[in-house]
């Protein structure tokens, strides 16, 4: 660009790169010609920068791959084998360990933790570079990326990582896991069969872990959710939280039967937030709750959240939903004169009544247990064959029962069982002051127990087997307050069968399963083509 004369009336001061002036102008008609000369000469130096850019091999090279760009380091990061597989847990909350958000949480695969973002000012970048972390995941997408040069890893090394946060099961897969008893070998070296897995007690949750081990071991239930596309396109109203109830025991089904677990046992947290959160505080990580109780919510939240109704079938009431007859009758008031009873049997409303009525569960009674020591001053602890107690269905034993205004007398007949039948056996009774607890021990068979008797005559010819074998066993060990949980679960695959109590496997013979103070047991309809019968008993 040619000088100006100082007659122009501009000062000029030439500074900067490649011969670029920046003139103050004292005279307006002059400023276009002097913008243009500076984009002229900016325009030069960029192309002499591309050129230099060209020539340098230093400076990644990205390679078109569909719409996606890579970055040739995503193949070969440095950092792999920093990677510190022993401290990885997916099983909590997916929350930022310093903002405690939950979204676009990564976790830290060298210490473990979780932190949010990537970019230069998140929480994981300031790890990155305080620390010298530097792979993360991001849990949400599953990628890989390295920090802080922030580029994504590409590497199949990894794909175990991914496993263990989501792992997904073929069909195939799911057909074969009660033909075999195989055992794996986890990450930290401890041998576990998928299923038979222990969960941590957080502090009192062992009633709701005892539960969701018994339903686990359920094979209808636990192939239904082992497969997420059975229920993820189910539709719910906006802002229904049931079905987060139904994604958390998805995803804990898939980490109990999971066969390259870096652990032998797994921490049910998210599940218990979900269960926390959907029962309104009823059921809690931190305070003894009842297994009965939990275990007749949670199948009705199921049942609900994977759309059941009444009238509509889900997983849960085509697994464990039966059928019965209750036969009522109203009875007079106990403190009325003879004269009136007599009156009062004869009206409609104290007339027998039937319904007809569904159910989930059936509820055992126990006799009531002695009050008194016996004559070596030790408490005696009664048994009672399960067939007594189970006399109460057979349609001829009648039982009063109170409410506050009003007495009826009950018997009960069943019209049709299920596939599998869950037996609830009454041990606490509560009263204004107290739960008090009934030791009595039942006595039961392992294998062969035959319902027929207790079915109406139609139903008799339309049942094809009546036939159970127990499945599982929850047990109720000490004071009502203050007890604790175990559960007896067989194993289909080897036919042995296997106690749990929090993060303690061991396996147990089936004789002494009977010995135990038994309050749940699921019991597997025997079908006719079942001629193979792995019980261990």
């Amino acid at each position: 660009m040619d000088s100006f004369s100082p007659e122009s009336g501009l000062n000029r001061t030439l500074i900067g790169h490649g011969g670029c002036c920046r003139i103050a102008p004292r005279n307006r008609e002059f400023r276009s010609v002097c913008r243009a000369a500076e984009r002229n000469a900016m325009v030069s130096v960029k192309r002499e920068r591309s050129i230099d850019l060209d020539e340098e091999d230093e400076v990644p090279v990205k390679t078109t791959r569909g719409e996606d760009t890579e970055d040739h380091r995503s193949r070969h990061c440095p950092y792999l084998d920093t990677i510190n597989r022993s401290v990885l847990d997916f099983d909590f909350e997916k929350l930022c360990s310093i903002s405690l958000s939950h979204i676009n949480v990564y976790a830290c695969l060298i210490c473990g933790k979780y932190f949010q973002g990537r970019g230069q000012k998140s929480h994981a970048y300031t790890h990155s570079v305080q620390f010298s972390h530097h792979v993360f995941l991001n849990l949400h997408t599953l990628k890989f990326y390295c920090l802080p040069d922030n580029y994504e890893i590409i590497d199949s090394s990894l794909e175990d990582i991914t496993y263990v946060l989501k792992p997904t099961f073929t069909a195939q897969h799911i057909a074969g896991l009660d033909k075999h008893g195989k055992l794996y070998r986890a990450y930290d070296g401890t041998t576990y069969l998928p299923g038979i897995v222990g969960l941590n007690n957080i502090k009192a949750n062992d009633y709701a872990n005892v539960v969701l081990q018994a339903l686990s071991n359920v094979p209808p239930l636990r192939n239904y959710f082992l497969e997420e596309e059975n229920y993820k396109n189910i539709r719910r109203p906006p802002g229904d939280i049931m079905f987060l109830l139904v994604q958390r025991f998805g995803e804990l089904m898939r980490k109990l039967w999971n066969p390259r677990n870096f652990k032998a046992h797994v921490s049910p947290h998210e599940m218990l937030q979900a269960v926390v959160l959907c029962s309104k505080k009823n059921f809690q990580i931190t305070k003894q709750g009842d297994a009965v109780d939990f275990l007749s919510w949670f199948l009705n939240a199921l049942h609900g959240a994977l759309g059941g109704t009444r009238k509509k079938p889900s997983c849960i009431t085509k697994v464990f939903q039966g059928s019965m007859r209750i036969f009522s009758k109203k009875l007079p008031h106990p403190d009325l004169p003879a004269e009136e009873k007599e009156a009062l049997l004869l009206k409609e409303e104290y007339q027998e009544k039937m319904d007809e009525s569904p159910f989930l569960y059936l509820t055992l009674d126990l006799p009531t247990a002695p009050l008194y020591k016996d004559e070596k001053e030790q408490l005696i602890i009664p048994q009672v064959p399960l067939f007594n107690i189970l006399g109460k269905f057979s349609g001829s034993t009648e039982k009063e029962y109170k409410t506050y205004k009003e007495n009826f007398l009950k018997r009960f007949q069943l019209t049709k069982l299920p596939p599998y039948l869950i037996f609830c056996i009454k041990r606490f009774t509560k009263n204004n002051f107290f739960v008090e607890k009934n030791p009595t021990i039942v006595n039961f068979p392992i294998t062969n127990v035959d319902l027929r008797e207790y079915l109406t005559e139609e139903a008799q010819v339309t049942e094809k087997s009546t036939t159970y074998d127990l499945v599982a066993n929850v047990v109720h060990d000490g004071k009502p307050s203050e007890g604790a949980y175990r559960i007896h679960v067989l194993h289909h695959g080897t036919g042995k069968w296997y106690e749990l109590q929090d993060l303690q496997v061991t396996d147990i013979l089936p004789q002494m399963i009977t010995l135990s103070e038994a309050y749940i047991q699921i019991w597997k309809r025997r079908e006719s083509d079942d001629t193979n019968n792995h019980t261990g008993a």
